[in-house]
């Protein structure tokens, strides 16, 4: 990801909201073949405080990826959207797209049965815990031998990244007035209306005037 000044975003604890706030991720990897990218799950680490992540491919992914091996990229995606140069007043301009995104990459650990367990009964409960009767991984009608099986469909993996992009594209470039009116579209009711869009650009420009987050 091609890196900005004004559009880089290097406080670890923002960084780690993004990740923490969508989690859905892309892997990326170079291996014998190309390219190969897959898509899934991935959560911050509970035992660290950086930028440490954990999760698990299906197999035979992990071959696919070479995980254990090589280099993986993981791609986090924040709120995005698009950004129509009408609300920009009557000056030059084109269409853009507003986004946030993560970039981690490194080698990762795999996981043994035991952590991988922990990391899916951490992963269910993370989604299942907001539903109104939550169906927790080890609760009937699961069995053990049931979760036990399909557990061992998948490889955990913990990733310390040793390389950290991170890219916060909010129209920091604008005239405070600019950005209001663009928050100000976002927040309304037209066809690119993105209200998570519209809140990651009010925080972002709370940070530049020093407001409280």
């Amino acid at each position: 990801m091609r890196q900005n000044p004004s559009f880089t975003l290097a406080d670890v604890a923002e960084i780690r909201r993004i990740v923490d706030a969508d989690p859905w991720a892309t892997i990326v990897s170079h291996g014998p073949d190309g390219l190969v990218a897959s898509h899934y799950v991935v959560l911050l680490d509970d035992d660290h405080d950086d930028l440490t992540i954990v999760g698990h491919v299906g197999r035979p992914d992990d071959l696919i990826h070479g995980l254990g091996e090589r280099e993986l990229l993981v791609v986090f995606q924040g709120p995005h959207g698009y950004i129509s140069p009408g609300w920009y007043g009557d000056v030059q301009s084109v269409p853009t797209w507003n986004y946030t995104a993560v970039h981690l990459a490194g080698i990762p650990e795999i996981l043994g049965d035991e952590e991988n367990l922990a990391v899916l009964d951490r992963l269910v409960d993370r989604f299942e815990g907001r539903m109104p009767e939550p169906r927790r991984m080890w609760e009937r009608p699961n069995e053990p031998a049931f979760v036990t099986r399909l557990a061992g469909g998948t490889v955990g993996f913990r990733l310390t990244p040793t390389r950290v992009v991170a890219k916060r594209k909010l129209s920091q470039n604008k005239p405070a007035e600019t950005v209001e009116t663009v928050i100000a579209e976002l927040e309304g009711d037209g066809p690119y209306a993105q209200p998570a869009l519209a809140a990651e650009m009010r925080r972002a420009q709370q940070a530049r005037t020093g407001a409280v987050r």
